[in-house]
């Protein structure tokens, strides 16, 4: 098996090297693991492409590279250029220092890469690992995906549908905030909604008189709904999102009937 493996963290963050651990155990003896990350920190940009402006490719070490662009850039050159030859079979993106559970979701550039593989056909799964008091301060905050990764890839692989879809599945995957042996199993979720958080603005005057924002996030403990991803991750459990890029809400489509 051939596996491309990205992030939003940086081609040095130490997710990367677990996933990098993760995806040689998945390719076997006789397979290949290619990393294309971004050369700095993208966190947040979502499914972002460097559209207007070329970006730089460097080559770090035997099926290493960094770019200067953003994690779906990073599949793009990828598939389209390092791996031209020989495209991957499976994309990975993360492992990410922090959930990408419930509204997360939409903002995060490790999920922005696993869409990007889809929608260009090939399987993709987004591992991130969240952050709690349990696990937040230990030697190293990415021990349950660490030990739970691999094996929950391959069982999403292997119940992974045959589809010819126009949007194609790719996977949300949170690891709990707990140490590995606290690891209840998997819960198969829906995507969650923190109610009552949201992301904000946090104003500061710099010394010069001028004025900046610092992003703020919400607050992670929020219980989301019974069978959604971070109520899972919440309770011990690995949570594994089927999604796609479609964002039609074809609840909604009925209601509209009456304008056309």
């Amino acid at each position: 098996m051939r596996i491309l493996i990205t992030n939003d963290d940086g081609i040095n963050a130490p997710g990367l090297k677990v996933m990098l651990d993760i995806a040689t155990d998945l390719a076997g003896a006789d397979g290949e693991v290619w990393t294309v990350a971004p050369a700095f920190e993208q966190s947040g940009v979502g499914h972002c492409i460097s559209y207007t402006h070329p970006m730089m490719v460097s080559k770090m070490g035997e099926r290493r590279f960094a770019t200067e662009g953003s994690p779906a850039d990073c599949v793009l050159v990828g598939m389209h250029d390092v791996m031209k030859d020989t495209p991957p079979d499976l994309v990975l993106s993360g492992v990410n220092r922090g959930n990408n559970s419930a509204e997360n979701t939409l903002y995060s550039g490790t999920i922005g890469a696993a869409m990007e593989a889809a929608l260009q056909g090939v399987p993709a799964i987004a591992l991130s690992q969240y952050l709690g008091p349990e696990n937040y301060e230990i030697d190293n905050p990415f021990e349950a995906a660490a030990e739970h990764g691999a094996e929950t890839v391959r069982k999403i692989l292997a119940a992974n549908p045959q589809e010819n879809a126009d949007y194609r599945l790719f996977y949300n995957v949170n690891f709990p905030p707990v140490l590995a042996k606290n690891v209840k199993g998997i819960q198969v979720s829906t995507q969650g909604f923190r109610r009552g958080t949201c992301f904000s603005v946090e104003p500061h005057n710099s010394p010069s008189g001028r004025r900046f924002m610092w992003i703020k996030g919400g607050n992670q403990r929020i219980q989301t709904a019974p069978g959604s991803d971070a109520a899972a991750n919440l309770d011990g459990y690995i949570s594994v999102t089927p999604m796609r890029a479609d964002l039609t809400a074809y609840d909604a489509l009925d209601a509209l009937k009456a304008i056309e």
